[in-house]
């Protein structure tokens, strides 16, 4: 079993998964910051100094923060946007290195001499 476990952890897929999870965290709190710090103040400014996360409504002794809600679903649709940027940028960069055509191969020496003697018994005939 532990051999197995070994062969299992080795696999290029575990390692590429762990990494995409630390790049994943790490890209999370760059998108966060540009949520929380730079984007939602300027929308708040936009919009007359109002602070979704703020918003609430009193029902008896319960508070309904309903700005939370409207706060989340405006970080959820941003990061979406940027991470739909990200990937576009990569899907471009991705189909422009396949779509280069490879370039031709200069026939070869014997290729040449055949083309010739073609070209001469075409033009004899």
């Amino acid at each position: 079993m532990i051999q197995e476990f070994r062969e299992f952890l080795q696999r290029g897929n575990v390692v590429d998964l762990a990494v995409a999870v630390i790049i994943g965290g790490a890209f999370g709190a760059i998108i966060d910051s540009l949520v929380n710090d730079l984007l939602m103040p300027l929308i708040g400014i936009i919009l007359g100094g109002i602070d979704f996360a703020g918003l609430s409504i009193q029902v008896g002794s319960a508070s309904i923060l309903y700005g939370k809600l409207i706060q989340a679903i405006i970080n959820f649709l941003i990061i979406a946007f940027v991470l739909f940027l990200v990937v576009r940028s990569y899907n471009r960069l991705a189909t422009k290195t396949e779509e280069e055509p490879p370039s031709p191969a200069e026939p070869s020496t014997e290729e040449v001499l055949l083309t010739e003697i073609r070209d001469l018994l075409k033009n004899r005939g």
